[in-house]
């Protein structure tokens, strides 16, 4: 087994976790950043283009950008929090622009537009960035636990590198989780490693969760496609098969009326026949992976029609992930850290957000004081101590089983389970009590089980935790979506359509064999 010792370990390869890396780093730290793929390659940034909640210094558009989705998100953002975000936002992207020299593009007036970004550019111009800064980046090794210490401080990570073929361990002052989000493995662009990995590294060292209610994303893509590129879709008017127009399905809610359409066995057609001429440059030049395909089957999306189907994205576009307790994104836990996808959104985003702009702006600004954190806690623990102290792995589910272990590829029928829980439309998407409670003692049935026998070697380990993470991921969603007896944000209830001004407040839940759920008071 290979080991080294570092000052700040950041998990993850994304926005956040290059962020952090660079942050950290900056701040003296010795920094290892260890990525389940390729750093710059891997995660839903990299796979497209993303939009950035970048908004220039001036009270009445800072205003405007605060209060635009204050409503959709149920009123649970904090105004503070979204200050720090966009002033932090503000000047990380000024940064990108001067020290990673990204090629931003100028408007007709000749200033340069800061409010997008092409993710392969951007995260290459990143991984750039940080091995600059004396990032030691181990790629293609995913954790699949992390390291604590006897009083529960998270003291590094374990985990496995797929090319060496060898477990290895990092120990360390600090940890940052910058994981993503989870997306069950449903195909959607960019999110084959987002499958829960940090939040269960989290509940296993202590830390709580909030927002997992408002984990029910889905995004519209091509069918047989992975991109989902919702935003382009307010210029599609959508057809049944028989030709007549889908109502309901262009509205702010249309979703939910092609996912019922879609549930009846029926297609579901679109045509992006509302946009413009200038519309429709702009999207080519915004987005031009997604018309890669239209273009390679002869099909002009703008004047053709095309069959659509719903991926879900979870908490890859939702709001929720591990609980964070101060300005640093720490998390309640010692030694630990969270940034990104992985951390809860609700601070800026309350209870509903999007593909990109509030999350990438999120990703920028945790990531950067995350990092930045992880390193003071580092610094103040000393290197000495961090090197030497005693630590044990905190992993269980798909790691240590209870019992005897499984043969070997018992997470497929793990993954099989819970994505037949979590993807249809009307188990996660069009909720009910009753219907959510049913998954909600299937899953937890499953988890009693991987528990007490699932198991891997090798590689295999790595998919038995994801396959454990994913598990204690829609058991959180179902718990919280449970706690949520309301429609708020996106988590809505067919059975409790209205919102509840009893349940103006956040969902925490937390705990693996026995989830639980509590109201989050404010202080």
């Amino acid at each position: 087994m290979t080991g080294q010792v570092t000052d700040v370990l950041v998990v993850g390869g994304g926005p956040a976790a290059t962020w952090a890396a660079l942050k950290a780093a900056e701040a003296g730290a010795r920094v290892v950043l260890a990525d389940k793929g390729y750093c710059g390659t891997s995660g839903a940034t990299a796979a497209g283009g993303t939009g950035v909640w970048y908004v220039p210094p001036e009270p009445a558009a800072r205003e405007a950008a605060m209060a635009s989705r204050e409503g959709l998100g149920g009123y649970l953002a904090d105004r503070r929090w979204m200050a720090r975000v966009l002033d932090e936002t503000y000047h990380r992207m000024n940064e990108l622009a001067a020290a990673g020299r990204y090629p931003f593009p100028t408007g007709p007036d000749g200033q340069p537009l800061r409010g997008g970004l092409q993710g392969p550019e951007y995260m290459r111009r990143m991984r750039i960035r940080i091995r600059r800064a004396g990032v030691r980046v181990l790629d293609h090794s995913p954790v699949t636990e992390l390291l604590t210490d006897a009083d529960g401080a998270v003291a590094g990570a374990a985990g496995y590198r797929r090319q060496a073929r060898e477990p290895y361990r990092v120990r360390a002052g600090a940890v940052v989780l910058a994981t993503g989000g989870c997306a069950f493995l449903s195909g959607a662009l960019g999110t084959n490693t987002n499958t829960g990995d940090g939040a269960l590294f989290a509940a296993e060292a202590g830390a709580e969760l909030s927002g997992m209610e408002f984990s029910n994303a889905y995004g519209i893509a091509p069918e047989g496609t992975s991109v989902t590129k919702t935003a382009f879709y307010t210029f599609a008017t959508f057809y049944q098969e028989d030709g007549s127009v889908l109502e309901g399905a262009a509205s702010q809610g249309g979703r939910s009326a092609i996912a019922r359409e879609l549930l009846t066995g029926a297609k579901v057609y679109a045509t992006l026949d509302r946009a413009g001429e200038q519309e429709r440059a702009a999207m080519r030049l915004a987005q031009p992976n997604f018309f890669l395909t239209f273009d390679r089957l002869g099909i002009d999306p703008f004047t053709e029609r095309f069959s659509v189907t719903l991926l879900a994205e979870g908490t890859v576009r939702g709001t929720g992930g591990i609980r964070i307790t101060a300005d640093d994104c720490s998390t309640g836990v010692p030694g630990l850290y969270a940034a990104g996808d992985a951390a809860t959104r609700e601070e800026i985003c309350g209870g509903f957000t999007g593909g990109g702009s509030h999350n990438a702006a999120w990703a920028i600004s945790s990531g950067s004081w995350a990092g930045a954190g992880a390193a003071g806690y580092a610094r103040a623990l000393g290197s000495d101590r961090a090197a030497h102290r005693t630590v044990t792995g905190a992993g269980g589910a798909g790691l240590r089983p209870t019992g005897a272990a499984g043969g070997a590829g018992g997470h497929r029928d793990a993954v099989a389970l819970v994505q037949a829980q979590v993807l249809p439309y009307d188990k996660n998407y069009l909720r009910h009590g009753r219907v959510l409670a049913d998954s909600l003692r299937v899953l937890d049935g499953a988890w009693a089980a991987l528990r007490t026998s699932l198991h891997g070697e090798g590689a295999d380990l790595v998919k038995a935790r994801q396959a454990a993470a994913m598990t204690a991921h829609a058991r959180w969603m179902y718990t919280a979506a449970l706690a949520r007896t309301e429609s708020r944000g996106m988590a809505r209830r067919l059975d409790h359509p209205g919102q509840d001004p009893k349940l103006h407040h956040r969902i925490t839940v937390g705990g693996l064999d026995r989830p639980w759920s509590r109201a989050e008071v404010a202080a």
